[in-house]
């Protein structure tokens, strides 16, 4: 399956490039990358030119294995060289000597990327770790984010100080990883996506230039970056919409039902988010299919997690169609808003922010409402493998996300790179499979896109959608960046514009590179 999809991939590009004879030259070639580095030599030859805050290691290092472990073995990037750079400037020195080397260079922060391009990477990494400032305005209407920032941090901290902003929903991931590709998360019904809340960023471009990007300045670029970012630079840091925090409680309520409810179950989600008319307040819930072997080991369960802004006097009345369903467990309470990822299991020390020993497979779709003869076919697809491979069973999530969605869907779709603000529900099935067992892998992969042709199937005459965060990088382009000529038009103005050799192709680029290796 794996050797079939490289063979997809490569096709998809060499379509692209005989269809798209307006692609300019320069995106169709590479630089070449040495083949081995030396930590050594780098420190020797760029250690003089960063700030003496920037640390430099490779493979021997005690140090590298903690920088370069990643959430997902899956297309695993190979790392020859570590740098951290120390002060945001340091970002543009690093770019140039990978530049004058013939070095290809990625910038990480958290390691959650998940994509096949990733894995064609082999070069230095560069780590934005050290750079994680946050600094309220004085306005109290935005603050300056480290290119290293990540969502626990940012929400903590902002917290702590009056203020909240916009973030995903899980502590460990990085803001701007995200952010860069739109950015869902809980407060985006009130506040809009991440990038909708983009003020100004510091980026470094592909031929090592520090530039400032917003309305006045390269305010071409600010488009790009809202929704297609990764395509453009390294961004150092960025000041953010901030907003008053509200209120001090928010309610949370997880409930595990048996299979034989999902019919109460998604009849009660479809009436409850109205196709984008969820209360504004009622922020995110998602939950889904698993095993849980504590309840039963003969079917998945279905679980599901709900936050509210508010009091639970309030919530529980939005909630009460899904009490009304039996459940075998549910717990319920109330915390500040920095606490309901870790009532939700999102927290950095919870099991899906560890970094993993297995390769993710995984596959997306977005929708506006849920078909419940797509939902059977799912749940049953579930069971069959139950059956026929449970070790594959096993390692497998299907998951549902909601949001309130009223700030992303009073936003002009024209005005940012973000496609796809007409789907309400983000989907993803994911799949842990152990590394070394290619028939498991090719088991994975199948069962990973029959699931999401079920759910593309289940909304005839919408367009098939990949939320770029969850992409697997085997989409079309289309399918990430949108379905309307202009904006891929205008995508690829950019990319000859900012980076016309295409060094920023390393997480699902907009054009993409004719490799067919990957780890």
């Amino acid at each position: 399956m794996k050797t079939f999809l490289l063979l997809v991939y490569s096709l998809a590009i060499f379509q692209t490039l005989v269809a798209g004879a307006s692609i300019p030259r320069q995106f169709q070639t590479f630089s070449t990358t040495r083949r081995q580095l030396n930590a050594t030599q780098v420190q020797r030859e760029l250690g003089t030119q960063v700030s003496n805050t920037t640390v430099i290691f490779g493979p021997g290092d005690s140090r590298y294995n903690e920088s370069t472990t990643r959430w997902s073995l899956y297309a695993k990037p190979r790392i020859q060289v570590v740098v951290e750079p120390g002060q945001a400037s340091d970002v543009s020195i690093i770019v140039g000597y990978c530049n004058e080397n013939s070095i290809e260079f990625l910038a990480i922060n958290r390691g959650h990327g998940n994509t096949i391009s990733l894995g064609y990477f082999n070069g230095i990494q560069i780590d934005m770790a050290r750079l994680r400032n946050i600094a309220i305005q004085p306005s109290g209407e935005s603050a300056w984010f480290g290119g290293g920032v990540y969502d626990g941090q940012a929400t903590e901290y902002l917290w702590d100080q009056g203020y909240v902003t916009t973030t995903g929903a899980c502590n460990c991931v990085s803001m701007l990883g995200p952010g860069l590709g739109g950015g869902h998360g809980p407060l985006e019904g009130l506040y809009g996506m991440i990038s909708d809340n983009f003020r100004q960023l510091h980026v470094v471009l592909a031929n090592g230039n520090a530039i400032l990007v917003n309305e006045t300045s390269h305010g071409d670029l600010l488009w790009g970056m809202k929704g297609a970012g990764h395509n453009f630079g390294i961004v150092t840091s960025f000041e953010l919409n901030i907003f008053p925090r509200g209120p001090t409680s928010w309610h949370y309520h997880n409930y595990i039902w048996r299979g034989d409810k999902l019919d109460y179950v998604f009849n009660a989600f479809n009436a409850f988010h109205g196709n984008g008319t969820t209360p504004v307040n009622m922020t995110v819930n998602f939950g889904g299919f698993s095993m849980n072997t504590t309840i039963t080991r003969e079917e998945p369960i279905i679980w599901w997690t709900f936050a509210y802004r508010g009091t639970a006097e309030v919530a529980e009345q939005y909630l009460a169609p899904f009490n009304a369903i039996e459940a075998v467990y549910h717990e319920f309470g109330d915390v500040p808003y920095p606490g309901v990822s870790l009532a939700q299991g999102n927290g950095e020390d919870d099991f899906i922010c560890q970094d993993s020993e297995v390769r993710v497979i995984r596959s997306t779709a977005g929708l506006q409402v849920y078909n419940l003869t797509a939902e059977h076919q799912i749940y049953d697809g579930f069971m069959q493998r139950i059956a026929s491979n449970p070790k594959l069973a096993a390692g497998c999530t299907i998951l549902h996300e909601g949001y309130s969605t009223e700030a992303v869907d009073n936003k002009n779709p024209n005005d940012s790179a973000y496609p796809f603000r007409a789907d309400h529900h983000l989907m993803l099935i994911q799949i842990n499979v152990p590394p070394g067992n290619a028939s498991v892998e090719d088991a994975a992969w199948e069962w990973a896109q029959e699931v999401t042709d079920q759910w593309n199937d289940g909304q005839p005459g919408r367009p098939v959608n990949s939320y770029v965060n969850y992409a697997n990088g085997f989409e079309p382009v289309e399918q990430m960046y949108g379905h309307e000529p202009w904006r891929l038009e205008k995508l690829r103005g950019l990319k000859a514009k900012y980076d016309p050799e295409n060094r920023f192709r390393y997480y699902n680029p907009i054009i993409r590179a004719n490799t067919t290796t990957v780890n």
